[in-house]
């Protein structure tokens, strides 16, 4: 475990974070609460998410334009021979060692905002998980991506974890990237200017059928009818007011891990989104 810690301690100071103090225990809650990786990157069993090989890859979606398959980000996958930083590029610029780009829907767009103390706790956690042996293959895009998503990133210093608008948006952002799914989808991507950001409308077809992510601004067409709880019910458990269930993508057992004080700065923020009607 000291291996693993200066290991990530190395990645902060890289980053100019060296004040942070990255956790095994911080990068357990995030990828396996509000960040919600292995919703994409653990594999299927006959009753849902097969936890025995957690983390280890699967295809997650098939377009007209990609099947996108995840990789084994346990310690049998390749990351393993990717160094703590390689790691940490991947997971937040979305670039592989070798120069290639990750496409969607791994949300790259919003991970660029992951604070370094987070992202270094994210590779720590990582490291530590069983190692699980499964090549889920390789991803296929018929679009071309972009050679990046934007300049490199430096550092990033999130905000203080309260409950507050700030901690909310960073949360909504790039932790639990409500805003990329439950904002419209353009031509280059999801679109999260502001005359687009939360109105939902993007589309998700897997073994549920088609779902389409929901408003979630301010307007009547989104959240202005539901009350704080009704929305911290809806998020962590995947029940509407009425009792009926919500179905995937959403990935409600993650969410169900949300801490109290986490989701109320989620509902403060997504109380701030200015309305739009549904796309």
């Amino acid at each position: 475990m000291k291996n693993v810690a200066h290991a990530a301690a190395v990645l902060v100071a890289g980053a100019g974070f060296a004040c942070a103090e990255p956790s095994v225990e911080r990068g357990e809650y995030l990828v396996q609460g509000p960040m919600g990786c292995g919703n994409c990157h653990t594999p299927f069993g006959a009753k849902g998410l097969d936890m025995s090989r957690d983390l280890a890859g699967r295809e997650v979606e098939e377009t007209e334009h990609f099947i996108a398959i995840s990789a084994n980000i346990t310690p049998a996958g390749r990351v393993s021979d990717w160094s703590d930083e390689e790691l940490g590029r991947a997971i937040r610029e979305c670039i592989r060692p070798d120069g290639t780009v990750i496409g969607p829907p791994m949300p790259c767009l919003v991970y660029r905002g992951l604070g370094d103390e987070d992202l270094a706790s994210v590779v720590m956690y990582l490291r530590t998980v069983p190692p699980v042996e499964n090549d889920p293959g390789q991803s296929t895009y018929k679009m071309p991506l972009p050679p990046a998503y934007g300049p490199p990133v430096g550092s990033v210093t999130a905000p203080e974890r309260a409950v507050s608008v700030e901690y909310g948006a960073y949360l909504a952002s790039s932790i639990a990237h409500c805003v990329e799914c439950h904002s419209p989808i353009g031509p280059e991507g999801p679109m999260l200017d502001a005359a687009h950001l939360g109105a939902g409308g993007y589309e998700f077809v897997g073994p549920w059928g088609t779902v389409v992510g929901p408003n979630i601004t301010s307007h009547e067409d989104g959240l202005s009818g539901f009350s704080d709880d009704e929305i911290k019910t809806m998020v962590a458990r995947g029940e509407r007011p009425d009792g009926s269930r919500m179905l995937p993508p959403m990935p409600y057992p993650y969410f169900a891990r949300l801490t109290g004080e986490d989701l109320d700065a989620l509902v403060m923020y997504v109380r701030t989104l200015p309305p739009l009607p549904d796309p």
